[in-house]
């Protein structure tokens, strides 16, 4: 059995579509979720699911709080989901290449520090691109360069806002995230 902690500071609809994506999979096991927020929605879906969770800050994450979670729970697979803090070299080192982040945009654009959610819609929508999409990387020491597993596209119309074009980017998140996941753990990507 492996099992997954999900870490998310934002509503947890990612979390959530994981969830439920690997709730009848008795190979794979969302064992608990961290959240940086305590008034994050992702807590209520926690709660409404029966989910363990751990509420953490980044003196936590930073200190040795986080890492004893993981290690007394056995994590073998860490997923950020719409989590916005950098994760610490210490937890990457222990879980070198089992780290991944799903990012609202086609790296390598529009990533790094301060590129999240409606702010990289923003972005694509001023620039006028033609498309976006999403990207499954590993996780390192600097915000949104780690190696991309996966990336997945969709068309942006003239006519399209940021609020559209999130909604088009979700889609794109809940069909393939859990996907890759599951891939990722069967040893297939």
């Amino acid at each position: 059995m492996k099992k997954i902690a999900i870490f998310a500071s934002g509503s947890g609809s990612n979390a959530q579509r994981i969830y439920e994506y690997f709730k009848h999979n008795d190979e794979v096991q969302i064992e608990l979720i961290f959240c940086n927020n305590s008034s994050a929605g992702v807590l209520d879906r926690c709660k409404k699911l029966n989910i363990k969770y751990v509420v953490f800050d980044k003196q936590d994450l930073n200190g040795s709080k986080v890492i004893d979670y993981l290690e007394f729970y056995r994590i073998d697979f860490i997923v950020l989901a719409g989590f916005l803090l950098l994760m610490p070299k210490h937890i990457i080192s222990k879980y070198d290449k089992k780290i991944i982040n799903i990012h609202p945009a086609l790296l390598p654009n529009y990533g790094g520090k301060g590129f999240y959610g409606m702010k990289v819609h923003e972005s694509v929508i001023n620039n006028k691109d033609k498309e976006s999409g999403i990207t499954i990387h590993y996780v390192n020491d600097k915000y949104d360069s780690g190696d991309i597993i996966f990336q997945a596209k969709c068309q942006i119309d003239e006519t399209d806002t940021a609020e559209i074009l999130a909604v088009k980017i979700h889609k794109l998140e809940y069909e393939n995230f859990p996907v890759i996941i599951e891939r990722l753990l069967n040893g297939t990507v």
